[in-house]
């Protein structure tokens, strides 16, 4: 599998801006809804080096029908994770 040459990275205030955008949606949203909700434009393939990275680090899910925020920081639901049985 080859990887694609990345032409543009993003810098900070970019990723936070797609965070924000990501946070306060909730519901599924597209990659041209992002585009949309943003305050400036930006580059396809930056916007997918972002998600990439929001993805590997477990704070959304990428899906085939859209992209939502998932990351919850709460000690209490760490906590239960962490005390909870599987069946």
């Amino acid at each position: 599998m080859q990887k694609a040459e990345v032409i543009h990275y993003p810098n900070l205030k970019t990723v936070l801006m797609v965070e924000e955008v990501l946070k306060e949606s909730n519901e599924l949203m597209t990659r041209e809804d992002i585009k949309k909700k943003l305050p400036v434009k930006i580059m396809h393939q930056t916007l997918n080096v972002i998600l990439s990275y929001l993805e590997n680090s477990g704070k959304i899910i990428d899906g085939r029908k859209g992209i939502l925020w998932i990351y919850n920081p709460s000690p209490k639901l760490d906590k239960a994770i962490k005390e909870g049985v599987e069946l």
